[in-house]
């Protein structure tokens, strides 16, 4: 005699819930036994669709080539199925493998950063760097948190809030150079396949930890040390959160970079 499932049993069973259940049997891929009582009963043949729907599902086919399949199934059928099925598999590795390098790479970045000396200013010598940009500017971090926001969803595969570290904004020469206001212009991600870029050349670097208020001092160090050393600035200025709110909530542990590109003054 045919053992029969009631369909809280096979919602327990297969961890589906009792609507999916009901769906299914709605667009015709399992179609239950009833009682005379009125009660879904499952085979062990809807039990066997159940195992490939769920085998298929779980490499996102759609509903509607599981039921192709379900229906009409033969050799060959079967074995481009199977050709599928390793098809995706391979690209859910391959996605696997860039989110593990992403991973790895935003995991150095936050080491590299901790390492970092604090409160010395250096000269660096940077290529052209690729970024995506988003050209509105902001007063305080709710904002500024708004257009980060923008720029993950550019690319929410690649990009992510926690320790993405390639985040900055743009901030005014010139209204640091007349008042030493910070006036922030526009923010960026950092990105090799970014459409905007951000110029190379000489730059002087300072990095510090704690509030975003320490900006408008250290800003002002950078001027003053390019005009000692006869450096002309060349641009604005790029405010880089190596580690910010979305890596740490203890304001002591973030960790903010500024830049200001250069160039040797050519009067001296």
């Amino acid at each position: 005699m045919e053992k029969y499932f009631k369909i809280g049993e096979i919602s327990r069973l297969y961890h589906i819930g009792v609507d999916s259940l009901r769906y299914y049997e709605e667009i015709g891929v399992i179609v239950p036994h009833r009682a005379e009582s009125g009660y879904r009963l499952y085979s062990i043949h809807d039990i066997w669709r159940l195992n490939v729907i769920r085998e298929l599902r779980e490499l996102n086919f759609s509903m509607e080539e599981i039921k192709r399949y379900l229906n009409c199934h033969t050799v060959d059928s079967t074995l481009h199925l199977l050709e599928q099925e390793q098809d995706k598999i391979c690209a859910k590795l391959q996605m696997l493998m860039e989110l593990q390098t992403n991973v790895q790479q935003r995991m150095q970045t936050i080491r590299s950063a901790l390492e970092c000396p604090m409160h010395q200013i250096t000269v660096k010598n940077y290529s052209v760097r690729h970024c995506f940009s988003i050209s509105e500017g902001y007063t305080n971090e709710d904002e500024m948190d708004v257009l980060i926001k923008r720029l993950l969803n550019i690319d929410q595969e690649r990009f992510y809030v926690i320790g993405n570290n390639q985040i900055g904004t743009v901030i005014s020469l010139e209204k640091a150079q007349s008042n030493g206001a910070v006036q922030y212009q526009s923010v960026f991600i950092m990105d090799e396949h970014g459409r905007d870029a951000l110029p190379g050349g000489l730059y002087l670097s300072v990095s510090y930890r704690g509030r975003y208020d320490q900006s408008a001092e250290w800003i002002q160090a950078l001027l003053s040390y390019a005009g000692e050393h006869h450096l002309k600035p060349t641009g604005d200025l790029l405010e880089i959160l190596w580690v910010d709110i979305h890596t740490t909530s203890d304001v002591q542990e973030r960790i903010t970079e500024l830049q200001l590109p250069v160039e040797k003054n050519a009067c001296i």
